[in-house]
Order: structure tokens, then sequence, then C-alpha cells
């Protein structure tokens, strides 16, 4: 494990303790912390992208006036993995209502850099939404992320307005979709 992973796992923690004890919730079966973004922030463009797989290049301006979900994950991460069937299945569930996932995969090791290795991963995974390698963490850092996996909800007019990091709120996040896409801006 790479010290940038070790301080990373640190930092989840770390978080995960604090929110835990700030919300009381130790105990309760929470597996991460939960953030529903308080002052709207514009999503950042895509930055620094290779290999784009299951779509052309998108960017979030071309995504205006659709709800979008930045997904960063690593095909290597038993967590990111774990996540997967639950993100594939909102991209089913909302596909045709309005809703584009793009899965922006920032490896952690290099083997993860790979883009034969993420294409296995895809197909492995039956992942058919967009997704584009992150090699050099651009994308990773426009969005000032810090997590394996992390979600970002953006509402139609780029605005994020939620965020998720590690595994769980499945739920949560399913119904802000459908909100957000009953919603009329």
């Amino acid at each position: 494990m790479t010290i940038r992973s070790k301080i990373g796992l640190a930092a989840l923690a770390v978080a995960c303790a604090t929110g835990y004890a700030i919300a009381g919730l130790s105990g309760s079966g929470i597996t991460a912390p939960i953030q529903v973004a308080q002052a709207r922030t514009a999503a950042p463009e895509f930055a620094g992208l290779g290999q784009w797989f299951n779509s052309e290049p998108l960017t979030m301006q071309k995504l205006r006036g659709k709800v979008v979900m930045v997904d960063f994950w690593t095909y290597g991460c038993i967590n990111c993995v774990r996540t997967l069937p639950y993100v594939t299945k909102l991209h089913e569930k909302y596909k045709d209502k309005g809703l584009v996932i793009v899965g922006i995969h920032t490896p952690e090791f290099p083997f993860e850099r790979s883009a034969s290795n993420v294409e296995a991963a895809l197909k492995r995974h039956g992942i058919a939404y967009p997704v584009a390698q992150d090699n050099n963490f651009g994308t990773w850092r426009a969005y000032s992320n810090q997590y394996w996996p992390a979600q970002y909800i953006v509402d139609r007019n780029g605005q994020i307005v939620y965020t998720h990091a590690g595994e769980g709120a499945y739920e949560e996040m399913d119904r802000l979709i459908g909100k957000l896409l009953n919603a009329t801006s």
C-alpha cells in the first residue's frame, strides 16, 4: 500500500469517526459519511482525462440540463467494486429519464493505468455508462477528491448538490436522483 493510500485511508477513518461523533451515530449501522452540499458549487469541468469507454468524450458544459453522477473509482479497490452493482442499477433505472453517470477511473496502483485492464473490468462488471481514465488525477484534483469510491451528484444547472465517500447511502442517492429528475428548472 502506498503512503498516499495510507494517508487517504487514515483521513477517511478520521472523517467517518468525526461524522459519527457529531451526528451521534456510533453503532447505528451507517457505513460512511453522507454530505448534502450546504452551499451549492459549480461542478468542475473534467480535466486531463485519457481514454473514454462507452462514450465519446463528455464535458460538464455539454451535460448541462441533465442530472449527473460523477463516480470516482478504480477496479482494484474492493470498496469501489462493491458499489458498482448499485451505480449500475441507478444507471439502468434513470438513464432514459435524464441521468448521466460518468465513471472517473482514477488508478491507485500502476497496473490500473492499463486501458485494456479497465476495459476488461467494465465488461466483468457490466458497466455500460461512460467511463474515462484519469491516470494523471486531473479530474480528481479538479473535484478536490480524496477517496475511492466517491460520488458527486450534479443538478441540471451544473451545481454539485450532494457528495458521498465510501460504500452505502444507495437509497438516499436513489431518492435524491429521482427528486432532481422530477424537478422542473
